[in-house]
This record gives C-alpha cells, sequence and structure tokens, in this order.
C-alpha cells in the first residue's frame, strides 16, 4: 500500500529537486500543494484496492497533504519523513477509538459474560477456542455455552474444542432457545466458581431478521459484560456493512480479526475500526490455539507500511 505512495511522492519531489539545482538552489525543497496534486489520485487508488473504505481513505489522503503541504524536506530524507506522514494518518484511526484492558476487563467480575458475535465463516467459534485457552493459560476457570442452536454441527465443533481444551460446554437441543442456554451457562458457572463464560451464537447475514432478532434477546435476557465481533480480514469492504449491522442491532464493544496470516493488505481492520469506532483487542493469525496474538496499533502499521523484501 505505500510503496504506490512513496515511489509517486519521490518521483513529484525529484522534479522539485532537479528543478531546484538547476537553478542552483538550495538542496532544502519546500513541497507545495501543487506538487501533491498529480499524485493524489494515485495514493487514493492504492489504499482503495488495499481494502481501505473510501471515507476513510479521504482521511488518510488529507491528513498525509496536510502534514507534508509547506514543509521544508532534504532530498535524503523524504522516503522517511513521507512515511512518517503516513504513518501518524493511519495511527489517528486508532488514537479516535477509546481502548480497553482485556484482562483487567474479565478479570473486574465473576462470572464474566463474553458474547460472540459474527457471520458464518469468519471463524467465531475457533476464536472462542482459542480465547478460552488464552484465558485458562492465565489461570482462569471458563465455560463454553453452545448457543449456535441454528447450524448444524455447530454444538459437535463446540464441543470437540471443549475436550481438546478440557473445558466444559453447556448445550442444549438444536433449534432451542440459544438465550436460555447461555442464561443456564451462566448458572453453571455461579454454581461452579467459574470465572468466564464463553457464549457462541449462530451467524447472522444481512437479511437475516429473525436470527437479529434473537440475537437482541440473547442481550436482554443475559446482559452480556463483552460483546466481540468476529471479522474475517479477507472479507474486504462488505466488512463495513458486517460491523454497522452488529453495532447497530446490539452494541459492538471491541472486534477481533481472523486469518490475519493470509491477509496482507490490512484495509478491511482501518474500515470497521473507522466504521465503528470499537477497538481491536486480538487477532487471529492461524489455525492452532495459540494462534491468537493481542492487537499493538503500532505494530500493525509498521507492518503495513513495510518495505517488500
Amino acid at each position: 500500500m505505500f510503496k504506490v505512495l512513496k515511489k509517486k511522492l519521490k518521483e513529484a519531489v525529484d522534479k522539485i529537486v532537479k528543478k531546484a539545482e538547476v537553478k542552483k538552489i538550495s538542496r532544502k525543497i519546500e513541497i507545495t500543494e501543487n506538487d501533491l496534486k498529480p499524485i493524489i489520485w494515485e495514493i487514493q487508488l492504492s489504499l482503495l484496492q488495499g481494502d481501505v473504505a473510501f471515507e476513510v481513505t479521504e482521511k488518510i489522503v488529507n491528513s498525509v497533504q496536510s502534514q507534508l503541504i509547506g514543509k521544508s524536506v532534504e532530498k535524503n530524507n523524504i522516503e522517511e519523513i513521507v512515511k512518517q506522514a503516513f504513518k501518524k494518518a493511519i495511527l489517528s484511526i486508532f488514537e479516535e477509538v477509546e481502548q480497553l484492558n482485556f484482562e483487567k476487563l474479565v478479570s473486574s467480575k465473576k462470572p464474566f459474560l463474553i458474547l460472540f458475535l459474527g457471520f458464518n465463516g469468519a471463524g467465531k467459534t475457533t476464536t472462542i477456542a482459542k480465547i478460552g485457552k488464552y484465558l485458562k493459560d492465565k489461570g482462569l476457570k471458563v465455560v463454553f455455552a453452545a448457543g449456535d442452536t441454528f447450524r448444524a454441527a455447530s454444538i459437535e465443533q463446540l464441543e470437540e474444542h471443549g475436550k481438546n481444551l478440557g473445558i466444559n460446554v453447556i448445550k442444549h437441543t438444536y433449534r432451542s432457545d440459544p438465550a436460555a442456554v447461555i442464561f443456564d451457562a451462566i448458572k453453571h458457572a455461579q454454581a461452579k466458581g467459574i470465572d468466564v463464560v464463553l457464549a457462541d451464537t449462530a451467524g447472522r447475514a444481512h437479511t437475516n431478521a429473525n436470527l437479529i432478532e434473537e440475537l437482541k434477546k440473547i442481550c436482554r435476557v443475559n446482559k452480556p459484560d463483552l460483546k466481540i465481533l468476529v471479522l474475517d480480514s479477507l472479507t474486504g469492504n462488505d466488512i463495513i456493512e458486517q460491523a454497522k449491522m452488529f453495532n447497530e442491532a446490539v452494541g459492538v464493544d471491541a472486534i477481533i480479526f481472523t486469518k490475519t496470516d493470509v491477509c496482507e493488505k490490512g484495509g478491511s481492520i482501518l474500515s470497521a475500526v473507522y466504521t465503528i469506532k470499537k477497538p481491536v483487542i486480538f487477532l487471529g493469525n492461524g489455525q492452532s490455539y495459540t494462534d491468537l496474538k493481542p492487537f499493538d496499533k503500532n505494530e500493525f502499521v509498521e507492518k503495513l507500511l513495510e518495505e517488500e523484501k
């Protein structure tokens, strides 16, 4: 993504440098608005091709322009100056969002109910297993609630994860009331001194009004302490509508992105965060239970802008 911006801006500045050398002007050059105009479309295009939503692209471009126009720079420093301007522009998207301390929050009450939301195929159930492993490794007692009573084999899938991890699964039969399943899991946790309830839910689609109403009922009955939206980082710009839908329906508290090990663009992450103003707390980066890493905005941006080797 950054490669195109750097290349085009460097080409523009090199032209100014040549003119300055012809006129024997100082090697220190001031970047003007006219210098940037020819390359603005190239910058926008590279961002859009990286799955960054249009309004996010506008914000980044405007920030980069405001940082660079009128700035006096040495020719040898131009690449680093541009990179830092771009980095600051992207980081500002994350800095507009109130962050949360996941471990501190989870330890704030007992039992602590986390409700997982997301479309089918996003990796929601696997993410629940990873979070279960993560919390167990922190010394917390965990129980799974099989709240997806809609999708075939969803309960068995969660049970398999529970078996592998040594985590109990509270379940009912298919087509039963998911709000009741999660309610029973909470009661079980209270009786057994369990710290955290991780509740699965059925995957929703834009047009599935019944499942959305079911999700609202789950929240009314069980009042989750944290609602985590699981999003597939490969989704592209449709991720904006997904994020909006869940946030408008029940209110999202945090986001986990999956499949980031095979997603090179990163634009969908920027778009979702900018759209619903919710923090990213983890990235799923593989299939094993330990393939889950806390999100670091600085590391994310550095990786986004790093040179191709």
